[in-house]
Formats: C-alpha cells, sequence, structure tokens
C-alpha cells in the first residue's frame, strides 16, 4: 500500500524472559481504514504481536511508530499511544474489575484525567455504540459472557482510539450474539476506528476483512483477504485451512461459472446470489 501505516512495527524482536524469541526482524503495518484480520496457529506470536502493537510489551529491538513518529515507553508516550490503541483481550473477565458497567467503562477516560462532564459523554456513547446502554448500573459480575465482551469493549471504545484491537472477540459467542457484535464493528469502522481482529475463523476473516495477515514460521504475510487467504502453502504453515468461500469459488470457475478475475463469495448470501445469477431459466 503506498499510504503511510498509521501504527507500524519496524525491525522489531521480542522474547519473553527466559524464553525463546517469539517474534523477530518484524515489520508489520496497521492502515488506517483498513479492516484487518490477524490469524496463525497457537504460539505463532498473535497475542504478543498485539500487545507490542498496543504498548503494553517493549521490543527487545526495532522501534514501535505511529504516523511514522517513534513511540516512548514511558508514561508519557504510553498514555499518549493509548489514546490511538486500545487493545481488548479475548476473556472479558482479564479486563473487568469495577463494581459496575458504567465505572468499569469511565475508568480510561477517568485516567487521563478528563473533566467529568467529558468522562460521562464518552461513557453514554461507548455504551450506546456498543448497545449496553440499559446495563449501566449493571454489578459486572452478574452479565453473561456476551454482555462482559460488550462491556470490555465499551472500554475500550471510550478512549476513542483510532486503532481497536480485538483478541478472538467471537470467542463463546452463540451465532446471533456474533452477528451483532460484528454489525457493532461494522458501526465503530463507518465511524473511521480502524479495527484489527486476531481470530482462528478463516471463514470469518474472509467476510469481514480488508486485509489478512498470516503469522508463519516463514514469517509475517500480508494483503488483500481473498489473496491471502488463498495461498495454500501459507495457510498450512499457519495451521489453517481453506476458507470455504475460496474453495466454492475455485469450483465455480472450474464450471465456467465465474470469471477469473470476478469476485468469489464471501458469504452464504454471496453464493447464493451467484447462484441465482448462473441458474438456468425454468420452463
Amino acid at each position: 500500500m503506498s499510504e503511510p501505516a498509521l501504527v507500524a512495527l519496524r525491525g522489531v524482536s521480542f522474547a519473553y524472559e527466559d524464553g525463546p524469541t517469539v517474534l523477530s526482524g518484524l515489520d508489520f503495518d496497521v492502515h488506517e481504514g483498513r479492516a484487518l484480520a490477524l490469524l496463525g496457529r497457537n504460539g505463532s506470536g498473535k497475542t504478543t504481536l498485539m500487545r507490542l502493537l498496543s504498548g503494553g510489551l517493549r521490543p527487545r529491538e526495532g522501534r514501535l511508530t505511529v504516523e511514522g513518529r517513534p513511540v516512548a515507553h514511558d508514561r508519557k508516550g504510553l498514555t499518549r499511544l493509548r489514546t490511538t490503541v486500545q487493545l481488548v483481550v479475548q476473556d472479558p473477565d482479564d479486563q473487568l474489575f469495577a463494581a459496575s458497567v458504567a465505572q468499569d467503562v469511565s475508568f480510561g477516560p477517568l485516567n487521563l484525567g478528563l473533566p467529568d462532564a467529558e468522562v460521562r459523554t464518552r461513557v453514554g456513547e461507548a455504551l450506546a455504540a456498543l448497545d449496553i446502554g440499559a446495563l449501566a448500573d449493571r454489578p459486572t459480575h452478574l452479565l453473561s459472557y456476551g454482555q462482559r465482551k460488550r462491556a470490555t469493549i465499551a472500554g475500550a471504545v471510550a478512549m476513542r482510539p483510532r486503532v481497536l484491537i480485538l483478541d478472538e472477540p467471537t470467542a463463546g459467542l452463540d451465532p446471533d450474539g456474533q452477528e451483532r457484535l460484528l454489525a457493532t464493528l461494522d458501526e465503530l469502522r463507518a465511524s473511521g476506528t480502524t479495527v484489527v481482529m486476531a481470530t482462528h475463523d478463516v471463514d470469518l476473516a474472509l467476510r469481514w476483512a480488508d486485509d489478512a495477515a498470516l503469522l508463519t514460521p516463514s514469517g509475517v504475510h500480508t494483503g488483500p483477504v481473498a489473496a491471502t487467504l488463498a495461498r495454500t502453502e501459507l495457510l498450512g504453515q499457519a495451521g489453517l485451512r481453506l476458507p470455504w468461500g475460496i474453495a466454492a469459488a475455485r469450483l465455480l470457475r472450474t464450471q465456467g461459472l465465474l470469471g477469473e478475475t470476478a469476485d468469489g463469495p464471501r458469504t452464504a448470501e454471496d453464493l447464493a446470489a451467484l447462484a441465482g445469477a448462473v441458474a438456468p431459466p425454468r420452463g
């Protein structure tokens, strides 16, 4: 891509104390306005990468940049970073700690030293964005799993980040909960938030993302989602299977029902529309 990255890692290496190197010489870009799916097998470094992007971990080598400017890993630099990048971890119980939903969502804005009126405005907007305004006074320990997921995302949204990073946000949700969350993410994207999602679900990645990043032993491979998830050798390295939409597109092309340059189906609705378009007339 020609435009500069909003957030980037340059030449980054990282190893946990007394452990092997997890990432080495990594270059990684997050481009504004692009939905990015991050995929790889367990232990590939996805969580480490997300924590490096959000400032939760400091590179052993290399640097983190925002709009090309290096991020200082001190209190001032990290506070500034967290108004740009927010990470929501997979287990909501690792982030929820306040007595009520509204108190939890207000924690980040309060730590920025914002006036009370501004904090209340941000909390109200975040709760509305996640469709949990009715839960503002609900004790966090009485929330369902899906509600806890939404509450943790609301806490990140209240910081008004330009980049929202989500670790397996649909894991543990029933189909209806997944659809509601994806609709919410679409609304956040429409309002200008860049979303990065780590997932093992290749079908979800194909459906939802603009770009995909595959973490493999040979490095990270990033590109347009359909083209990247069609690279079977990389999928094998990443411990992933071919998305059904790409498999369906290949079958349609071999049958002459889809042009070589035409987009393949990314959802069941896309496949139904293609089937309807090529079906012979009745009678």
